[in-house]
């Protein structure tokens, strides 16, 4: 018992550190996307090994303190106060989605100045139309049999200043808004190895670089928050993930809930992020509330917890 004990700590142990070789082999990255439910299954075989406690609660308290960002996010997300600010809403919509009104009245009730998003196929791109009123500045992008990505925006877009990299799952567009010109980015990675993340990301990251000025994404990443391909993409952009703990995406097969959809700001900018109903997809939502001037901080949940509706405007 005590060598079987050793022989399934020491594997976890193992599968958990290539977890972070993402930089190395994508390989890695694909491993992330399982490190907290690793971690949970290490700290336990641990504290119950026949080993010294000088050993056990040693390794148990460095597991745990893999969890602790996560931790922290929840009881601490950022928070922005109710004045000024751009809303972005984000989302992929699921090529083979049913109808649409609760996920449009379910968008509406955040008003939200730019909407982001992915796979939209033949079956739901009519949602585009139903925006043309409120967001007539729109920018879609082919990318897979899923479906494109697409920007939408009740900005203005600004002249010349469209970007799309068909089949590589991007969709740019910079706008003018009150803050002053930003690039809003809708983006769909492939999964992590074996699949073509990383080949994808080499062709995407110079896009990326070229962008000038405040960039604000929304996008698919199929990657977890402190995987190499997110980081790649914040280096590129000059930007933050803003922080959410909650879980985005279900695992087919084997029910493990995932974040791996993701919203970066520009990282002098102040933003609050919170999650939002699936309504429709297989991939909950979210909506960013960004304000240039303020370094992120941690501070209560805004809100209440929830989007208050004032005069037909979501506020935070």
């Amino acid at each position: 018992m005590r060598v079987l004990v050793i022989g399934v700590s020491g594997m976890l142990g193992l599968l958990i550190g290539l977890g972070y070789l993402g930089a190395l082999h994508p390989a890695g990255d694909s491993l992330a996307v399982f490190r907290l439910p690793l971690v949970i299954v290490f700290a336990l075989v641990v504290i119950w090994a026949p080993w010294p406690r000088r050993l056990r609660w040693p390794l148990a308290g460095l597991a745990m303190a893999v969890m602790a960002p996560q931790a922290l996010d929840r009881l601490f997300p950022p928070g922005l106060p109710d004045d000024g600010g751009l809303v972005l809403y984000h989302q992929n919509l699921r090529f083979n989605r049913g109808g649409h009104d609760e996920w449009l009245e379910l968008v509406n009730g955040t008003a939200p100045d730019l909407i982001t998003l992915q796979e939209v196929s033949g079956r739901n791109r009519s949602i585009l139309a139903r925006f043309a009123d409120t967001h007539p500045h729109q920018h879609y992008c082919d990318f897979a049999t899923v479906g494109g990505v697409a920007v939408l925006s009740r900005f203005p877009a600004i002249e010349d200043q469209r970007l799309c990299a068909e089949g590589d799952g991007l969709a740019a567009m910079q706008v003018a808004t009150p803050e002053g010109p930003v690039w809003i980015v809708s983006l769909h990675l492939h999964w992590p190895w074996p699949y073509r993340q990383a080949a994808q990301l080499d062709r995407l990251i110079p896009v990326l670089e070229a962008l000038d000025g405040p960039v604000l994404i929304g996008g698919d990443f199929n990657a977890m928050a402190w995987s190499h391909a997110l980081r790649r993409v914040a280096r590129a952009t000059d930007t933050t993930r803003a922080r959410s703990a909650a879980a985005t995406f279900t695992l087919p097969r084997i029910g493990l809930p995932v974040t791996i959809d993701h919203m970066l700001a520009p990282r002098a900018w102040a933003h609050a992020v919170r999650t939002m109903p699936r309504a429709g997809s297989d991939h909950n939502g979210l909506v960013l509330k960004v304000r240039p001037g303020d370094a992120p901080k941690r501070s209560v949940f805004f809100s209440a917890g929830r989007v208050a509706r004032r005069k037909g405007t979501a506020h935070f």
